[in-house]
């Protein structure tokens, strides 16, 4: 079976053997945006390297195109300022946890050898993100293993294993293992949110199609939760995430 939509080169890949700090892996384009855009912004204002890569192109969303999704991706790419975003284009909607998308998922880890890798949540109101949640945290685990063999464009690839794995907020409310302070880049999350004009709130997008996340409710409710979320950490705004393990620090000071 196919899994992939070979027509188009992929969407971006800015300096692709570049090692990165922080990689999400995402069921669609705009669900890194969504989910944790703003610890990202953080995360590369700190002088991190960041990157980004979409697991599908969208192609079975109501309101747009693949088209179009890969333009916006493109432009939320620039406001973000990425080192890297890529599009594995797998079939959006009938994607599954085998071995065949585990391997390609296992290539781009060993590839960006991140140190923390972000995916969707475990659970949500769409089907993908728990899919990709899976998808992703298994493939992160066997990424780490040398009797696994990948290569990439020819080239044996060595082994690495993401030293955690968080998956981030997106519909559906989840209590959070860790919260996210990004107060100081709340408005710039919106902006690169807005890049996707298909798929949020836009009254100039001449789109009949209403879908759950295109309504000016959508935004609202994103910018309530954000808000609770900052409260219970003493801040404006947070992104919240979950991880599949006990989470530790060697040093208590690090814990605010």
């Amino acid at each position: 079976m196919d899994f992939k939509h070979h027509e188009p080169p992929p969407l971006l890949s800015l300096l692709p053997s570049m090692k990165l700090d922080v990689l999400m892996i995402a069921a669609h384009p705009d669900d890194a945006e969504l989910g944790c855009a703003g610890t990202l912004l953080q995360q590369i204002a700190a002088g991190r390297r960041v990157g980004v890569v979409d697991l599908t192109r969208g192609e079975l969303g109501s309101r747009g195109s693949a088209e179009q999704r890969d333009a916006e991706a493109a432009a939320a790419t620039q406001l973000l300022g990425l080192h890297v975003r890529e599009n594995l284009r797998l079939r959006d909607g009938f994607f599954v946890n085998d071995e065949a998308h585990q391997r390609q998922v296992i290539q781009v880890i060993r590839r960006y050898r991140p140190d923390i890798l972000i995916t969707n949540p475990n659970i949500d109101r769409h089907p993908d993100h728990g899919r990709a949640a899976d998808l992703v945290h298994d493939a992160a685990d066997l990424a780490g293993l040398s009797t696994l063999k990948t290569e990439d464009n020819g080239a044996p690839q060595a082994p690495w294993r993401p030293q955690l794995v968080l998956q981030a907020i997106h519909n559906s409310y989840v209590r959070p293992d860790v919260a996210v302070d990004i107060t100081a880049y709340w408005r710039q999350k919106i902006a690169v949110l807005q890049a996707f004009k298909s798929q949020f709130y836009n009254p100039e997008y001449e789109e009949s199609t209403e879908t759950y996340i295109s309504t000016p409710s959508f935004l609202q409710t994103l910018e309530a939760r954000s808000r609770v979320l900052g409260e219970i950490i003493g801040a404006g705004y947070a992104e919240g995430f979950t991880c599949r393990r006990e989470l530790g620090v060697s040093d208590i000071s690090q814990l605010r």
